[in-house]
């Protein structure tokens, strides 16, 4: 069989190399570079994207093999059908691998092509590491490497202002530019590279947080021979991921135009702050999840898609993001809404079987951060407990109801079922104790009290809380969850 780049043109790959981006994986191909080919198709941007392997093994061999072309299927459902739409990315030029050839990266930093720098090197990526030093080839940590890299940048242009780059990193951790550049700014000051330097590091680039979002699945193993059967040829680096996305970043929109997919059909969002846009996330979408995974999963479901077939757990979803949620939230409603519905979608995707139990993982935190907000937020503006959230919070303890066995704290639920309970220690070992020999009402109390859980509150003294838990709690152990669900919807 012919490869992808026996049979594929490179289009837009041997455009000027304007993009250096710190990471070759799954995500960003799915993401970034397929909206940097959008922009390229669209006749709006006339750029190629150099890939940076962010550490020593990774996939530039294969990469280049392949001469930087590959294919993404990005794969959904849209109003309830199923969806697959495939796209060839060839603006890709090339990938390289500093722990071979540094100079490579040096060469880069030289370009007058270059003007943005994408990176997505996990949320360990953006840390400090203490001793890398500019001599290094190249430094540990990425910041570190970021600062050699504009330092011989700063040194090849004279500090020409208008040489600095846009920083468009997506790792996945709070304010991601800026904390990227406060440890760029301390490896400037420890290295002694001068003020000049850490001015120009200040007034001549731009460091943005972006939130993204997007399931990318990745390298699809079990559906090779599908894919080459449709396609007509091989392709070692193919890529999948679900339809949606969302690329929202916060900077100056003077600076939109040196990346300009926001120009193109794809969701990309420049704001002057990020912080409304992660909330609705949260409590949209993760808040879903969490809000009703643990009911879904005590009802005798094992995979979102499978509880989004069924009227009463959708609903109940529905009613939660629609009714309990989206009130609390500032956006405008038509955004929310618009946000929400997509959300049903994303879950009802029939291409990803996300476990149930898998999503159940430290739900303590998790229903700290998504849930409980919200569930405050109502009360606070409403007057009163918003019920689903409040039946979700039920559900949560009662998920947690278990007993030791081979030293692994399990639970069961009522179709014999028995799973393992995966939290931090002190978590489970606090419900082993909540649990034995308290009733409904002693173990709401226990649970709702400890301010440990709640970000420093005592939510018993959420007026008709504890009370409306213990029902719950006791309702649950009398009938089947999807019952007391459909009561509530």
């Amino acid at each position: 069989m012919k490869t992808i780049n026996d049979v594929i043109e490179k289009k837009y790959g041997n455009y000027p190399e304007k993009v250096l981006q710190f990471g070759e994986g799954n995500f960003l191909r799915a993401f970034v570079d397929w909206m940097i080919d959008k922009a390229n198709r669209d006749g709006i941007y006339h750029g190629s994207i150099v890939l940076c392997q962010p550490i020593a093994q990774g996939l530039k061999d294969m990469i280049n093999a392949q001469d930087g072309v590959y294919t993404l299927a990005m794969r959904g459902a849209e109003n309830g059908q199923p969806v697959e739409k495939i796209e060839v990315i060839t603006s890709v030029s090339r990938c390289i691998n500093p722990y071979e050839n540094y100079e490579d990266l040096m060469e880069i930093a030289r370009s007058a092509d270059l003007e943005v720098v994408v990176s997505n090197t996990t949320e360990a990526g953006i840390t400090y590491h203490a001793g890398d030093q500019p001599t290094d080839r190249p430094p540990v940590s990425f910041p570190a490497k970021v600062t050699a890299f504009l330092y011989e940048r700063y040194k090849a242009f004279h500090g020409d202002p208008e040489k600095g780059l846009l920083f468009l990193p997506v790792e996945l951790i709070d304010n991601n530019g800026a904390e990227l550049k406060r440890i760029v700014l301390q490896y400037a000051q420890e290295w002694e590279l001068g003020q000049e330097f850490t001015d120009w590091i200040n007034t001549a680039n731009a460091f943005t947080s972006t939130l993204v979002d997007r399931i990318v699945t990745g390298y699809p193993r079990d559906e090779v021979s599908y894919f080459e059967e449709k396609l007509g040829y091989k392709d070692n680096i193919i890529d999948t991921s679900e339809l949606f996305n969302l690329w929202v970043i916060e900077g100056d929109k003077k600076w939109a135009d040196k990346l300009p997919v926001h120009k193109t059909d794809a969701n990309v969002i420049w704001t002057g702050d990020v912080k409304p846009y992660k909330k609705r996330k949260v409590r949209i979408l993760n808040g879903a999840h969490t809000s009703t995974v643990l009911a879904a999963y005590l009802a005798g479901f094992d995979i979102v898609g499978d509880f989004m077939k069924d009227d009463t757990v959708r609903t109940f979803m529905n009613n939660v993001i629609y009714q309990e949620v989206i009130p609390t939230l500032d956006l405008p409603k038509e955004e929310l809404e618009s946000f929400a519905a997509a959300v049903n979608d994303r879950f009802a995707n029939p291409y990803i079987k996300h476990k149930l139990l898998d999503i159940a993982l430290n739900s303590c935190s998790k229903f700290n951060a998504r849930c409980l907000p919200s569930l405050l937020g109502y009360v606070e503006e409403k007057g009163v407990l918003p019920k689903c959230l409040t039946f979700s919070l039920a559900a949560f303890i009662k998920f947690y109801q278990g007993e030791w066995k081979d030293g692994v704290y399990t639970g069961t639920r009522k179709d014999g079922t028995q799973y393992p309970l995966r939290d931090d220690e002190s978590v489970i070992r606090f419900f082993a104790d909540a649990w034995s020999g308290n009733d409904a009402e002693g173990t709401a109390a226990a649970v709702l009290s400890n301010k440990d859980f709640w970000s420093g509150k005592d939510l018993t003294e959420v007026p008709g809380l504890k009370d409306a838990v213990a029902g719950y709690l006791r309702e649950m152990e009398e009938k089947d969850i999807k019952e007391i669900m459909a009561g509530l919807i």
